[in-house]
């Protein structure tokens, strides 16, 4: 199915361009929650009108998320846990202890832009990404020590 994107989606495009993708993905994903118009000959002509207006927001987002990707990189969180033999924690840290921490120093991150993998179970320093935007994912240091 063919569909004019009217935002940036990782791994597929840019604002205005036209794409293939599978038909489940389009009508599942995509159009619902307005990432995409259906590449039709009138959202063709709709998108060329638009497309101006999209490249001004985008940028604006990009621009905003460099802005809060500079504060992040200062950050360093650090967390302190009970912690067992061979340096293992009891618990482990998560992207919600991620995005709490960040709204106790004012940097309000949804917990779902925190990009770690799995939970952090053991002592040590690590450097968990942050999707801002797909083209700005800057990186937190965090710190988890013994308690």
């Amino acid at each position: 199915m063919e569909i004019i994107l009217r935002q940036a989606v990782e791994n597929l495009g840019q604002p205005g361009d036209v794409v293939t993708v599978k038909n489940g993905y389009a009508r599942n994903f995509l159009l619902p929650r307005g990432y995409a118009y259906e590449a039709t000959p009138g959202n063709l002509k709709r998108i060329a009108a638009e497309r101006s207006r999209l490249e001004a927001a985008e940028s604006a987002r990009r621009d905003s998320a460099a802005g809060l990707a500079r504060k992040l990189e200062e950050v360093q969180l650090t967390f302190s846990a009970r912690v067992g033999e061979e340096g293992k924690l009891f618990g482990s840290v998560t992207s919600a202890d991620i995005a709490e921490q960040l709204a106790a120093q004012g940097l309000v991150i949804e917990r779902r832009l925190i990009d770690l993998h799995e939970p952090i179970k053991a002592l040590g320093v690590y450097r968990v990404p942050v999707k801002l935007h797909a083209d700005v994912k800057p990186e937190i240091r965090v710190w988890v020590i013994k308690a």
